[in-house]
């Protein structure tokens, strides 16, 4: 497995784990920010993770900035999901497509990657359903995506 797949799941389990957080709406992404780090931090010891290593790293930087721009990646996943909101979603399910959306939105990894990469951790820890659910989901956003999108790195 490459180290940057193990920092998506790292990500993964730590996006899951703050789904769950008591936090109010009103000061959501501030809560978020200061509560991430100590789950990031016992989900890496738990894998031997140290947090000097690149792996941490790249879970930290997926985190943030997954939170800072939180509000902007659930809107895009919600104009995609036809039948479903937000809140129906599996809890394990929304956190792997809100760290493969901010990818797609905000980084120049190339969507392929990413896709392949959210399908791949779907396989490893959601239900046998959740692979085909995510492709289609994060393929009719990265189609959907402006090129032009600030932030967006990712050349056509």
């Amino acid at each position: 497995m490459s180290q940057r797949r193990k920092a998506r799941e790292i990500a993964v389990q730590s996006m899951y784990v703050l789904d769950f957080a008591d936090v109010t709406e009103e000061y959501r992404e501030y809560n978020l920010l200061n509560a991430y780090p100590e789950i990031l931090s016992q989900i890496s010891a738990a894998d031997n993770i140290k947090s000097d290593s690149s792996v941490y790293a790249f879970a930290d930087e997926l985190i943030k900035n997954t939170i800072i721009n939180i509000e902007d990646i659930e809107a895009e996943i919600d104009k995609h999901t036809d039948h479903w909101s937000l809140d129906t979603i599996a809890h394990l399910d929304k956190s792997l497509m809100l760290i493969a959306v901010y990818e797609l939105m905000f980084t120049d990894t190339p969507s392929a990657v990413i896709i392949n990469e959210a399908i791949e951790i779907a396989k490893k820890f959601c239900s046998e359903h959740t692979g085909s659910f995510v492709n289609g989901i994060l393929d009719a956003i990265n189609k959907g995506i402006p090129h032009s999108m600030p932030g967006r790195k990712r050349p056509t």
